[in-house]
Protein backbone atom coordinates (compact mmCIF):
# COMPACT_ATOMS: atom_id res chain seq x y z
CA UNK A 1 0.00 0.00 0.00
CA UNK A 2 2.88 2.35 0.95
CA UNK A 3 4.29 1.40 -2.62
CA UNK A 4 1.28 2.70 -4.47
CA UNK A 5 0.79 5.93 -2.47
CA UNK A 6 4.39 6.61 -3.24
CA UNK A 7 3.61 5.96 -6.51
CA UNK A 8 0.60 8.27 -6.66
CA UNK A 9 2.68 10.96 -5.02
CA UNK A 10 5.13 10.94 -7.88
CA UNK A 11 2.63 10.61 -10.82
CA UNK A 12 0.49 13.57 -9.27
CA UNK A 13 2.62 15.91 -7.47
CA UNK A 14 0.38 18.76 -7.60
CA UNK A 15 0.45 21.15 -4.69
CA UNK A 16 -2.46 23.75 -4.30
CA UNK A 17 -0.90 25.93 -2.00
CA UNK A 18 -2.59 28.33 0.26
CA UNK A 19 -5.96 26.63 -0.59
CA UNK A 20 -7.35 26.44 3.41
CA UNK A 21 -5.95 29.57 3.68
CA UNK A 22 -8.44 32.57 4.41
CA UNK A 23 -8.14 35.94 2.20
CA UNK A 24 -6.53 37.77 5.08
CA UNK A 25 -3.96 35.25 5.40
CA UNK A 26 -3.33 35.24 2.03
CA UNK A 27 -3.00 38.72 1.44
CA UNK A 28 -0.46 39.16 4.32
CA UNK A 29 1.58 36.66 3.27
CA UNK A 30 2.27 38.02 0.07
CA UNK A 31 2.49 41.76 1.16
CA UNK A 32 5.03 40.69 3.79
CA UNK A 33 6.89 39.02 1.75
CA UNK A 34 7.75 41.65 -0.02
CA UNK A 35 8.53 43.91 2.47
CA UNK A 36 11.15 41.41 4.07
CA UNK A 37 12.18 40.91 0.35
CA UNK A 38 12.99 44.69 0.13
CA UNK A 39 16.48 45.69 1.11
CA UNK A 40 16.51 49.59 0.73
CA UNK A 41 20.35 49.10 -0.40
CA UNK A 42 22.18 49.86 -3.99
CA UNK A 43 24.69 47.33 -5.13
CA UNK A 44 27.59 48.03 -7.94
CA UNK A 45 27.11 45.44 -10.24
CA UNK A 46 30.76 45.08 -11.11
CA UNK A 47 32.28 45.41 -7.52
CA UNK A 48 29.46 44.01 -5.63
CA UNK A 49 29.59 46.35 -2.62
CA UNK A 50 26.57 47.54 -1.36
CA UNK A 51 25.58 50.63 -0.28
CA UNK A 52 23.03 52.29 2.43
CA UNK A 53 22.90 55.94 0.15
CA UNK A 54 24.36 56.64 -2.74
CA UNK A 55 25.16 60.08 -1.09
CA UNK A 56 29.40 60.66 -1.11
CA UNK A 57 29.28 57.60 -4.18
CA UNK A 58 31.76 58.39 -7.25
CA UNK A 59 29.46 58.64 -10.33
CA UNK A 60 28.53 54.98 -11.77
CA UNK A 61 26.17 53.43 -14.49
CA UNK A 62 26.75 50.19 -12.38
CA UNK A 63 25.29 51.26 -9.29
CA UNK A 64 21.49 49.77 -9.28
CA UNK A 65 19.17 49.45 -6.56
CA UNK A 66 19.36 45.81 -5.22
CA UNK A 67 15.26 45.05 -4.50
CA UNK A 68 13.45 45.15 -7.52
CA UNK A 69 11.09 46.48 -5.39
CA UNK A 70 12.88 49.90 -4.88
CA UNK A 71 13.23 50.62 -8.69
CA UNK A 72 11.16 53.29 -10.76
CA UNK A 73 8.85 51.21 -12.72
CA UNK A 74 5.36 51.26 -13.79
CA UNK A 75 5.02 47.24 -12.05
CA UNK A 76 6.27 49.66 -8.65
CA UNK A 77 3.19 51.79 -8.47
CA UNK A 78 0.56 49.40 -8.93
CA UNK A 79 2.42 47.75 -6.13
CA UNK A 80 1.98 50.76 -4.42
CA UNK A 81 -1.90 51.26 -4.76
CA UNK A 82 -2.31 47.95 -3.83
CA UNK A 83 -0.17 47.80 -0.29
CA UNK A 84 -1.71 50.96 0.80
CA UNK A 85 -5.19 49.48 -0.12
CA UNK A 86 -3.88 46.59 2.11
CA UNK A 87 -2.88 49.27 4.82
CA UNK A 88 -6.71 50.45 4.90
CA UNK A 89 -8.72 47.33 4.50
CA UNK A 90 -6.62 45.26 7.07
CA UNK A 91 -6.05 48.64 9.11
CA UNK A 92 -2.05 48.15 9.82
CA UNK A 93 0.08 50.70 9.06
CA UNK A 94 3.15 48.74 8.25
CA UNK A 95 1.83 48.66 5.07
CA UNK A 96 1.30 51.81 4.18
CA UNK A 97 4.80 52.75 5.96
CA UNK A 98 6.08 50.33 3.97
CA UNK A 99 5.22 52.14 0.91
CA UNK A 100 5.98 55.71 2.28
CA UNK A 101 10.02 54.48 2.96
CA UNK A 102 10.34 52.91 -0.25
CA UNK A 103 9.16 56.48 -2.51
CA UNK A 104 11.89 58.44 0.80
CA UNK A 105 14.18 55.72 -0.71
CA UNK A 106 14.13 56.33 -4.12
CA UNK A 107 13.33 60.41 -3.70
CA UNK A 108 16.54 60.93 -1.24
CA UNK A 109 19.05 59.14 -3.59
CA UNK A 110 17.23 60.71 -7.15
CA UNK A 111 20.25 63.76 -6.59
CA UNK A 112 23.01 61.08 -7.35
CA UNK A 113 20.94 59.56 -10.68
CA UNK A 114 20.26 63.14 -11.82
CA UNK A 115 23.47 63.50 -12.47
CA UNK A 116 24.38 60.58 -14.43
CA UNK A 117 21.12 61.49 -16.16
CA UNK A 118 23.00 64.78 -17.48
CA UNK A 119 25.64 62.88 -18.51
CA UNK A 120 23.74 60.65 -20.61
CA UNK A 121 24.75 57.64 -18.68
CA UNK A 122 21.22 55.17 -18.77
CA UNK A 123 20.14 54.03 -15.37
CA UNK A 124 16.85 52.26 -14.03
CA UNK A 125 15.91 56.04 -12.47
CA UNK A 126 16.42 57.62 -16.03
CA UNK A 127 12.60 57.64 -17.04
CA UNK A 128 11.98 59.62 -14.16
CA UNK A 129 13.79 62.64 -15.14
CA UNK A 130 12.75 61.99 -19.19
CA UNK A 131 9.50 61.20 -18.59
CA UNK A 132 9.16 60.69 -22.56
CA UNK A 133 6.02 57.78 -22.25
CA UNK A 134 2.99 56.85 -19.98
CA UNK A 135 5.29 53.86 -18.98
CA UNK A 136 7.62 56.20 -17.03
CA UNK A 137 4.74 58.25 -15.23
CA UNK A 138 1.38 57.18 -14.91
CA UNK A 139 1.44 54.12 -12.86
CA UNK A 140 4.08 55.09 -11.03
CA UNK A 141 2.17 58.50 -10.07
CA UNK A 142 -0.93 57.01 -9.14
CA UNK A 143 1.05 54.87 -6.73
CA UNK A 144 3.31 58.34 -5.79
CA UNK A 145 -0.31 60.04 -5.06
CA UNK A 146 -2.23 57.74 -2.32
CA UNK A 147 1.60 57.46 -0.79
CA UNK A 148 1.04 61.31 -0.86
CA UNK A 149 -1.88 61.64 0.82
CA UNK A 150 -0.34 60.85 3.69
CA UNK A 151 3.26 61.87 3.23
CA UNK A 152 2.40 65.57 1.79
CA UNK A 153 5.62 66.46 0.52
CA UNK A 154 6.52 68.77 -1.90
CA UNK A 155 8.64 67.01 -4.17
CA UNK A 156 6.17 64.28 -4.76
CA UNK A 157 3.49 66.96 -5.58
CA UNK A 158 6.03 69.10 -7.83
CA UNK A 159 6.14 65.04 -9.46
CA UNK A 160 2.41 64.36 -9.70
CA UNK A 161 1.82 67.74 -11.23
CA UNK A 162 4.69 67.17 -14.01
CA UNK A 163 3.54 63.64 -14.43
CA UNK A 164 -0.34 64.91 -14.99
CA UNK A 165 1.32 67.71 -17.42
CA UNK A 166 2.93 65.11 -19.83
CA UNK A 167 -0.27 62.74 -19.92
CA UNK A 168 -2.46 65.84 -20.25
CA UNK A 169 -0.14 68.06 -23.15
CA UNK A 170 3.19 65.69 -24.28
CA UNK A 171 2.41 62.27 -24.93
CA UNK A 172 1.69 60.91 -28.76
CA UNK A 173 -2.15 61.10 -29.49
CA UNK A 174 -4.53 60.27 -32.26
CA UNK A 175 -6.08 63.41 -33.85
CA UNK A 176 -8.94 62.86 -31.87
CA UNK A 177 -6.82 63.01 -28.75
CA UNK A 178 -6.68 59.17 -28.18
CA UNK A 179 -3.09 58.36 -26.25
CA UNK A 180 -0.78 56.36 -28.57
CA UNK A 181 2.50 55.35 -28.60
CA UNK A 182 5.45 55.91 -31.23
CA UNK A 183 6.91 53.23 -30.97
CA UNK A 184 7.54 50.00 -32.41
CA UNK A 185 4.85 51.07 -34.52
CA UNK A 186 3.87 54.82 -34.87
CA UNK A 187 1.19 55.86 -33.70
CA UNK A 188 -0.14 52.73 -32.00
CA UNK A 189 -3.07 52.28 -29.33
CA UNK A 190 -1.82 49.73 -26.60
CA UNK A 191 -4.59 48.73 -24.23
CA UNK A 192 -1.68 48.61 -21.32
CA UNK A 193 -1.97 52.68 -21.89
CA UNK A 194 -5.51 53.26 -20.41
CA UNK A 195 -4.19 52.19 -16.69
CA UNK A 196 -0.99 53.82 -17.38
CA UNK A 197 -2.92 57.55 -17.71
CA UNK A 198 -6.39 57.30 -16.21
CA UNK A 199 -6.02 56.45 -12.72
CA UNK A 200 -3.58 59.44 -12.58
CA UNK A 201 -5.89 61.87 -14.01
CA UNK A 202 -8.72 60.38 -11.75
CA UNK A 203 -6.73 60.94 -9.35
CA UNK A 204 -5.87 64.71 -10.02
CA UNK A 205 -9.14 65.07 -10.96
CA UNK A 206 -10.75 64.82 -7.69
CA UNK A 207 -7.75 66.11 -5.91
CA UNK A 208 -7.75 69.54 -8.07
CA UNK A 209 -11.28 70.25 -8.77
CA UNK A 210 -10.41 70.57 -12.34
CA UNK A 211 -12.98 68.93 -14.52
CA UNK A 212 -10.43 68.48 -17.62
CA UNK A 213 -8.79 65.49 -16.09
CA UNK A 214 -11.94 63.85 -15.71
CA UNK A 215 -13.08 64.83 -19.24
CA UNK A 216 -9.81 63.33 -20.60
CA UNK A 217 -10.20 60.12 -18.58
CA UNK A 218 -13.54 59.51 -19.97
CA UNK A 219 -12.80 60.07 -23.55
CA UNK A 220 -9.62 57.98 -23.03
CA UNK A 221 -12.24 55.13 -21.81
CA UNK A 222 -14.24 55.91 -24.49
CA UNK A 223 -11.90 55.80 -27.23
CA UNK A 224 -10.35 52.73 -26.16
CA UNK A 225 -13.74 50.80 -26.12
CA UNK A 226 -14.16 52.34 -29.70
CA UNK A 227 -10.92 51.04 -31.20
CA UNK A 228 -10.02 47.75 -29.39
CA UNK A 229 -13.44 46.03 -28.46
CA UNK A 230 -14.33 43.13 -30.19
CA UNK A 231 -18.16 42.47 -30.37
CA UNK A 232 -17.39 39.17 -31.99
CA UNK A 233 -16.08 37.82 -28.76
CA UNK A 234 -16.98 40.17 -25.95
CA UNK A 235 -12.93 40.90 -25.44
CA UNK A 236 -10.37 43.91 -26.04
CA UNK A 237 -7.73 43.69 -28.70
CA UNK A 238 -3.92 44.81 -27.26
CA UNK A 239 -3.29 46.71 -30.25
CA UNK A 240 -4.84 48.86 -33.20
CA UNK A 241 -2.76 50.16 -35.76
CA UNK A 242 -3.17 53.25 -37.46
CA UNK A 243 -1.50 53.18 -40.33
CA UNK A 244 -3.39 50.21 -41.46
CA UNK A 245 -6.61 50.69 -39.80
CA UNK A 246 -6.86 47.80 -37.94
CA UNK A 247 -6.55 45.67 -35.07
CA UNK A 248 -3.53 43.36 -34.01
CA UNK A 249 -4.36 39.48 -33.76
CA UNK A 250 -4.35 38.40 -29.60
CA UNK A 251 -6.83 38.89 -27.25
CA UNK A 252 -3.82 39.43 -24.75
CA UNK A 253 -4.82 38.68 -20.43
CA UNK A 254 -3.28 41.35 -18.96
CA UNK A 255 -3.83 44.00 -21.53
CA UNK A 256 -7.73 43.49 -20.84
CA UNK A 257 -7.03 43.48 -17.47
CA UNK A 258 -5.44 47.19 -17.47
CA UNK A 259 -8.34 48.44 -18.78
CA UNK A 260 -10.76 46.92 -16.48
CA UNK A 261 -8.94 47.79 -13.40
CA UNK A 262 -8.21 51.47 -15.01
CA UNK A 263 -12.04 51.89 -15.28
CA UNK A 264 -12.25 50.94 -11.82
CA UNK A 265 -10.20 53.36 -10.71
CA UNK A 266 -11.81 56.40 -13.13
CA UNK A 267 -15.32 55.95 -11.61
CA UNK A 268 -14.22 55.45 -7.91
CA UNK A 269 -12.56 59.25 -8.31
CA UNK A 270 -15.72 60.61 -10.10
CA UNK A 271 -17.78 62.60 -8.27
CA UNK A 272 -21.35 60.78 -7.58
CA UNK A 273 -23.38 63.11 -9.44
CA UNK A 274 -21.00 63.30 -12.88
CA UNK A 275 -23.25 62.99 -15.94
CA UNK A 276 -20.75 59.40 -17.25
CA UNK A 277 -21.18 57.93 -14.48
CA UNK A 278 -23.81 55.76 -15.90
CA UNK A 279 -22.36 54.79 -19.17
CA UNK A 280 -19.03 54.35 -17.45
CA UNK A 281 -20.45 51.09 -14.99
CA UNK A 282 -22.29 50.10 -18.19
CA UNK A 283 -18.81 50.08 -20.27
CA UNK A 284 -17.23 48.23 -17.48
CA UNK A 285 -20.13 45.84 -17.02
CA UNK A 286 -20.26 44.83 -20.46
CA UNK A 287 -16.33 44.28 -20.40
CA UNK A 288 -17.64 42.22 -16.81
CA UNK A 289 -19.67 39.97 -18.47
CA UNK A 290 -17.77 39.71 -21.88
CA UNK A 291 -14.39 38.08 -20.07
CA UNK A 292 -16.65 35.87 -17.46
CA UNK A 293 -17.54 33.88 -20.34
CA UNK A 294 -13.62 32.43 -20.76
CA UNK A 295 -13.29 32.08 -17.08
CA UNK A 296 -11.25 28.29 -16.44
CA UNK A 297 -13.37 25.90 -14.46
CA UNK A 298 -10.19 26.76 -12.06
CA UNK A 299 -11.28 30.49 -12.10
CA UNK A 300 -7.90 31.69 -13.96
CA UNK A 301 -8.05 32.74 -17.01
CA UNK A 302 -5.66 32.18 -20.04
CA UNK A 303 -2.77 34.08 -21.35
CA UNK A 304 -4.51 34.67 -24.70
CA UNK A 305 -7.97 35.01 -22.90
CA UNK A 306 -9.74 32.85 -26.00
CA UNK A 307 -7.35 30.44 -26.70
CA UNK A 308 -7.60 27.54 -23.83
CA UNK A 309 -4.84 25.59 -25.22
CA UNK A 310 -2.51 28.91 -24.01
CA UNK A 311 -1.59 28.88 -20.34
CA UNK A 312 -3.45 29.79 -17.33
CA UNK A 313 -1.92 33.16 -15.95
CA UNK A 314 -2.42 35.03 -12.70
CA UNK A 315 -1.86 38.71 -13.45
CA UNK A 316 -5.11 38.66 -15.35
CA UNK A 317 -7.07 36.82 -13.10
CA UNK A 318 -6.24 39.21 -9.98
CA UNK A 319 -7.19 41.97 -12.18
CA UNK A 320 -10.50 40.30 -13.00
CA UNK A 321 -10.88 39.53 -9.57
CA UNK A 322 -10.01 43.14 -8.16
CA UNK A 323 -12.27 44.70 -11.00
CA UNK A 324 -15.76 42.12 -10.30
CA UNK A 325 -15.17 42.35 -6.79
CA UNK A 326 -14.68 46.30 -6.40
CA UNK A 327 -17.67 47.15 -8.99
CA UNK A 328 -19.76 44.88 -6.67
CA UNK A 329 -18.26 46.10 -3.64
CA UNK A 330 -19.17 50.35 -4.63
CA UNK A 331 -22.55 48.74 -5.75
CA UNK A 332 -22.24 49.60 -8.90
CA UNK A 333 -23.68 45.77 -10.31
CA UNK A 334 -25.98 43.51 -9.21
CA UNK A 335 -24.30 41.29 -6.19
CA UNK A 336 -24.54 38.18 -8.06
CA UNK A 337 -21.62 38.97 -10.24
CA UNK A 338 -19.32 38.52 -6.74
CA UNK A 339 -19.41 34.82 -8.02
CA UNK A 340 -16.82 35.22 -10.48
CA UNK A 341 -14.83 36.80 -8.30
CA UNK A 342 -14.68 34.24 -5.45
CA UNK A 343 -14.17 31.88 -8.20
CA UNK A 344 -11.41 33.64 -9.31
CA UNK A 345 -9.51 33.96 -5.88
CA UNK A 346 -10.15 30.49 -5.08
CA UNK A 347 -7.57 29.40 -8.09
CA UNK A 348 -5.34 32.54 -7.27
CA UNK A 349 -5.23 30.89 -4.07
CA UNK A 350 -3.71 27.74 -5.43
CA UNK A 351 -0.72 29.76 -6.97
CA UNK A 352 1.05 31.20 -3.85
CA UNK A 353 3.59 29.24 -2.22
CA UNK A 354 3.62 28.66 1.09
CA UNK A 355 6.15 31.88 1.53
CA UNK A 356 3.83 33.99 -0.17
CA UNK A 357 5.04 34.25 -3.81
CA UNK A 358 2.87 33.99 -7.29
CA UNK A 359 2.94 31.68 -9.70
CA UNK A 360 2.73 32.23 -13.20
CA UNK A 361 2.64 35.67 -13.67
CA UNK A 362 3.38 37.11 -17.69
CA UNK A 363 6.84 38.41 -17.57
CA UNK A 364 6.76 42.44 -19.54
CA UNK A 365 5.24 42.16 -22.73
CA UNK A 366 5.94 44.37 -25.85
CA UNK A 367 3.30 43.76 -28.84
CA UNK A 368 3.57 41.78 -32.12
CA UNK A 369 1.36 41.04 -35.33
CA UNK A 370 2.08 37.28 -34.80
CA UNK A 371 -0.37 35.09 -31.79
CA UNK A 372 2.76 32.49 -31.07
CA UNK A 373 4.33 36.12 -29.41
CA UNK A 374 2.12 35.78 -26.66
CA UNK A 375 1.82 32.13 -26.38
CA UNK A 376 5.35 31.88 -25.75
CA UNK A 377 5.99 35.17 -23.20
CA UNK A 378 7.95 33.04 -20.55
CA UNK A 379 5.78 33.27 -17.22
CA UNK A 380 8.06 33.48 -13.96
CA UNK A 381 7.85 33.03 -10.16
CA UNK A 382 6.44 36.18 -8.38
CA UNK A 383 7.15 38.27 -11.26
CA UNK A 384 5.87 42.16 -9.55
CA UNK A 385 3.34 42.43 -12.92
CA UNK A 386 0.81 40.38 -10.46
CA UNK A 387 1.93 41.59 -7.14
CA UNK A 388 0.20 44.57 -7.10
CA UNK A 389 -2.76 43.54 -9.10
CA UNK A 390 -3.20 40.32 -6.16
CA UNK A 391 -3.08 42.81 -3.49
CA UNK A 392 -5.82 44.86 -4.73
CA UNK A 393 -7.85 41.41 -5.41
CA UNK A 394 -7.76 40.17 -2.30
CA UNK A 395 -8.13 43.32 -0.14
CA UNK A 396 -11.53 43.78 -2.53
CA UNK A 397 -12.47 40.42 -1.57
CA UNK A 398 -12.07 40.66 2.36
CA UNK A 399 -14.56 43.91 2.07
CA UNK A 400 -16.84 41.85 0.41
CA UNK A 401 -16.71 39.39 3.30
CA UNK A 402 -17.16 41.69 5.33
CA UNK A 403 -20.08 43.38 3.88
CA UNK A 404 -21.54 39.98 3.80
CA UNK A 405 -21.50 39.76 7.30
Amino acid sequence: MKKVLLLIAIICPAVTYGQTSNTEEVVRRVADHIIKNTTFKFVNTKTHEKYESTKGLASSGDVKAESTYNKWMYVNGVLTIGMMQTATVLNDTKYSDYSQHNFEFIFNNLAYFEELYKQKVKTEYGPYFSMSNLDACGAMGAGLFDVDLLAHKKEYRAYLDRAADYISHKQLRFPDGTLSRPQPRYMTLWADDLFMSVPLLARMGKLTGDTRYFDDAIKQVENFNKYLYDDRTGLFFHNYFTDVEMNGVGHWGRANGWLAVAQCQLISNLPANHPKRAELIRLLLRQIVGFSRYQDQTGLWHQVLDKPDSYLETSVTAMYAYSVAHAVNEGWINPRYLAIAKEAWKGLSTKITPDGELQDVCIGTNMEENLSFYYNRPKELNDTHGLGALLMAGTELIKAEKNAK
